[in-house]
């Protein structure tokens, strides 16, 4: 690849302390050199060596590519009907996800695969340039595994989330799922997967039948995630530290015993704030975790009915103003928090050895994020070296 010169950025994100200000790494009229998909230079704009080829940012800020760690982008049809009805006043429950398995049962594999590259392209106009992908809208050994295929196809970071909910079929039955989970779908997936996910929550599956999946899943060599404390206080985040989970997401409903097992672990709390905004939850205590020295992660928790949206930038918004997080937090949480969640160390960084994955604003600083909510600020986005938007 030739190298890239990115010159006259007016406030560079390096989330590197050592190469500038704050914990960002914050430079001023800096620049970023790239080459072989890898970041090889940082510094002043003044003393970038020459590259092949040179982009002049006139001003704009440069962050790193957004780091998506909890996405469900495997799957067929809407639930705007049951969005509206929400927003009309009814609950939302964890039974909604049927309604989803049924679609996306019925689809074909190019159906879910071109869902699948259609908001991945939405992720890439928004600024992410690292996206985890879940399956868990199967919910039949064979339904997973094309899943887990498909969401292979655009990513690394693939999900066996085989535990969302009991599908129809075993309605009242969730410990003969949960065995037919740990005895036929685990074992034919796992090939296919990084991760092993599990919905611990009222309506989907409790402690017990949460830690068999999450238990078989590392025995078959993939790496626990889990949904928890998103709708009541539950076992999910202790679970999770206890299993040494890389993440736990949601996290609205907690208490300080969760916060300081939380704080006492590597396990990162992913929040999901356009989950509880599409469904009038209450927001996670950011400040309280936060406070306590947890590593808290941001997600778009893009899905068909609880979140549907692929905008961190939205994300990061609604951190600043509802959950009490500064703009500083809220954009490493979105991209150094991210790559913590998914255990990279290559990503999520502008710094000498990182991917070379960074996001232009037609902004002076990242601060507009929050500042300019709901403003297509993304104006270029460099995956891998290569230029990504606009294509």
């Amino acid at each position: 690849m030739p190298t890239t010169a990115l010159t006259a950025i007016g406030t560079l994100v390096t989330n590197d302390p050592a190469l500038g200000d704050g914990p960002l790494g914050i430079r001023r009229d800096a620049a970023v050199v790239f080459e072989d998909a890898t970041v090889v230079w940082v510094g002043d704009s003044a003393a970038a060596p020459a590259a092949d080829i040179g982009v002049d940012l006139g001003g704009r800020a440069v962050l790193p590519g957004f780091v998506e760690s909890h996405s469900h982008l495997v799957f067929a049809g809407d639930r705007a009907e049951e969005f509206a009805a929400r927003m009309a006043g009814r609950p939302y429950g964890a039974g909604g996800i049927r309604t989803t398995i049924a679609a996306t049962r019925a689809a074909t594999d190019d159906e879910l695969a071109a869902n699948v590259r259609r908001l991945l392209d939405e992720s890439v106009r928004a600024g992410s340039t690292t996206v985890e992908c879940k399956s868990g809208y199967g919910q039949t050994v064979e339904d997973e595994l094309r899943s887990v295929r498909i969401a292979g196809r655009f990513t690394d970071e693939v999900t066996l989330l085989a535990a969302h909910v009991p599908p129809p079929e075993y309605a009242g039955r969730a410990d003969e799922y949960v065995q037919m989970v740990v005895d036929e779908m685990i074992p034919r997936c796992a090939p296919h997967a990084r991760w092993i996910d599990v919905f611990c929550e009222q309506g989907a599956f409790d402690r017990e039948q949460a830690n068999a999946v999450l238990s078989a899943g590392i025995a078959h060599g993939l790496v626990p995630r889990v949904h928890g404390n998103q709708l009541h206080q539950g076992p999910g985040v202790r679970l999770a530290v206890e299993l040494g989970a890389a993440s736990v997401d949601h996290v609205v409903h907690i208490d300080q015993a969760d916060i300081d097992a939380l704080a006492g672990s590597d396990t990162v709390a992913t929040l999901l704030p356009g989950a509880d905004f599409s469904t009038r939850n209450s927001y996670p205590g950011a400040r309280a975790l936060l406070d306590a020295g947890v590593t808290v992660a941001l997600g778009a928790d893009c899905n068909p009915g609880t979140s549907y949206t692929t905008s961190l930038p939205f994300c990061i918004a609604l951190a600043v103003r509802e959950m009490h997080m500064t703009p500083d937090e809220a954009v490493w949480a979105a991209t150094a928090g991210g790559a913590r969640a998914l255990r990279r160390t290559d990503v999520g960084a502008l710094t000498p050895g990182a991917r070379a994955d960074a996001v232009a604003l037609d902004a002076p600083s990242y601060l507009h994020l929050a500042y300019r909510p709901g403003v297509p600020l993304i104006s270029q986005v460099w995956r891998g070296g290569a230029l990504v938007h606009p294509n």
